[in-house]
């Protein structure tokens, strides 16, 4: 295996929405499962992470569905305000660059990959590519994402490896032509990744 297509969250980093809804619910009259609903999981979400919205148009139209009164920048700051770091991966993607290519493959809006750039910028500068899907107007499980994904390495599609949180996603990669690894946190990625034949240094 040459290639490794890393999700993000979940799998580099851990990430709650409920730490953005609990500090926006200060400006709505919405209860929360309402708020979250207006935020999350429906079109206005997918049509930003697939780069359809802008970062203000977004903030714009779930500031008009939440019913909120704070102002963009506000909104921004708590938006973004949701990832913790997963140390039993990110202290294993430093021993996996020398003998594989790290490509990062995760389903993500502009604001929440602006803000995990920097904030998790010493995992990230050892990836050799990076695909948002809000950079390639496709989010897994879509054919058309791992199509993208694919132009980012020169090794074949028996040579790359998955590794993703979301079982729909895993099979997609597989049905895509590559070896995938399902992964939850907590357990030995690194066996994982070696029974498909990964070099772990």
């Amino acid at each position: 295996m040459r290639t490794l297509f890393f999700d993000f969250g979940n799998v580099l980093a851990y990430f709650d929405h409920q730490r953005a809804v609990s500090k926006l619910a200060a400006f709505t009259k919405l209860p929360p499962h309402e708020l979250t609903l207006a935020l999350y999981g429906g079109v206005l979400e997918e049509d930003y992470e697939t780069g359809r919205l802008s970062t203000s148009e977004y903030i714009r139209l779930a500031s008009r569905d939440g019913r909120l009164s704070c102002s963009p920048a506000e909104f921004e700051s708590a938006f973004v305000d949701i990832f913790t770091r997963n140390p039993d991966v990110c202290d294993l993607i430093p021993r996996l660059k020398p003998k594989n290519r790290l490509v990062l493959a995760s389903n993500t809006n502009d604001a929440h990959y602006r803000k995990y750039s920097e904030q998790f910028a010493d995992v990230l500068t050892h990836f050799a590519a990076r695909c948002p899907s809000h950079h390639a107007r496709s989010r897994k499980p879509h054919s058309e994402y791992f199509a993208y994904c694919q132009r980012h390495t020169s090794h074949p599609l028996s040579e790359c490896v998955f590794i993703d949180d979301m079982p729909s996603n895993v099979e997609a990669a597989k049905k895509h032509g590559w070896q995938a690894v399902l992964y939850q946190p907590g357990e030995d990625l690194v066996g994982q990744l070696k029974a498909v034949g990964v070099e772990v240094g």
